[in-house]
């Protein structure tokens, strides 16, 4: 169990029930180093080897695994930042009384935060979503007792944004996906994007991110990225509305909306992303889905 909790920390994944696997980077050689000497001294055998599937689990499988652990653990402490939200009033600031105890939370739920973002080694959907949550919590904190809880970014003009480049995370799923229909269908016919790794990207000149760390537009509080984009570019038509509380209730997994047309959605998203590994693909397909969402949604009175 003791060599078993230090594994989970390191962010490995069981390949089998003692078999564990990390990238093979410098950092995870030695952590496992560390490991080995633990269960030699423990008076137990242990084998640290660099390896490679050639039947049977493939990489796309095995970094699988470390997105579900990931998105697993992301996902819990969204459920407890929500709790620390639903104690608090629904509206105005934080009472004094409150002040105290709230920048404690804050300060524990981003160092929780901070050790899962340190082992998600392929920057897991997840994360932008959580980090919302918790940059909400802050605002309300740094706001004073009479502001409002989230303080909402300035709107912008669709033709400000025209012939850019927008860059988002790799392996894209439905809030990438629908956010990137957004753009090209009601924004800029003529948008780029560019799919990158989640840590670390420094964007070049003409460049827009969007639902990654760091991103001109990402999650913001409990909102996803396209509800984000619906608001700052002033989109009020509703059937794109009615699409945003689709793709929050699937991506933040908090039935906020519990929109009836969530299941088949999510389950269309899913099949579509196991099928197409090439980011260009699924943006392609997506767009068709949505496309027909859209027209579904439209023609439908509520």
């Amino acid at each position: 169990m003791k060599i078993g909790r230090h594994l989970q920390r390191l962010g490995a994944v069981a390949i089998k029930n003692s078999v564990y696997a990390l990238p093979a980077t410098d950092s995870a050689r030695e952590d496992f180093a560390w490991v080995y000497r633990e269960i030699i001294d423990g008076g137990g055998e242990a084998s640290v080897c660099e390896a490679r599937f050639f039947a049977g689990l493939s990489d796309e499988q095995i970094e699988a695994l470390f997105h579900a652990a990931r998105n697993a653990d992301y996902e819990a402490l969204a459920e407890e930042v929500r709790a620390v939200q639903k104690a608090l009033p629904r509206r105005g600031g934080v009472p004094e009384g409150r002040r105290t105890e709230l920048a404690g939370e804050v300060v524990r739920l981003k160092k929780q935060l901070g050790e899962i973002a340190a082992v998600d080694f392929f920057a897991s959907t997840g994360r932008v979503a959580v980090e919302g949550l918790v940059r909400e919590l802050e605002a309300r904190l740094e706001g004073g007792a009479g502001e409002s809880s989230t303080k909402r970014q300035p709107a912008v003009l669709a033709a400000e944004v025209r012939g850019r480049t927008w860059v988002t995370r790799k392996n894209i799923h439905v809030d990438r996906i629908a956010s990137a229909w957004l753009i090209r269908r009601f924004l800029d016919p003529e948008a780029c994007f560019k799919f990158v790794g989640g840590k670390g990207y420094t964007p070049e000149p003409g460049e827009l991110r969007f639902d990654m760390c760091e991103a001109e537009f990402t999650h913001e509080g409990d909102r996803c990225t396209f509800e984000v984009l619906l608001d700052r570019f002033g989109l009020a038509d509703p059937a794109l509305r009615r699409i945003a509380e689709i793709i929050h209730d699937i991506d933040l997994k908090d039935a906020k909306f519990n929109r009836p047309e969530r299941p088949g959605v999510e389950c269309l998203v899913n099949g579509l992303a196991m099928v197409e590994r090439d980011d260009e693909a699924r943006l392609a397909r997506g767009a068709a889905l949505f496309g027909d969402l859209y027209e579904s949604v439209a023609r439908k009175r509520e």
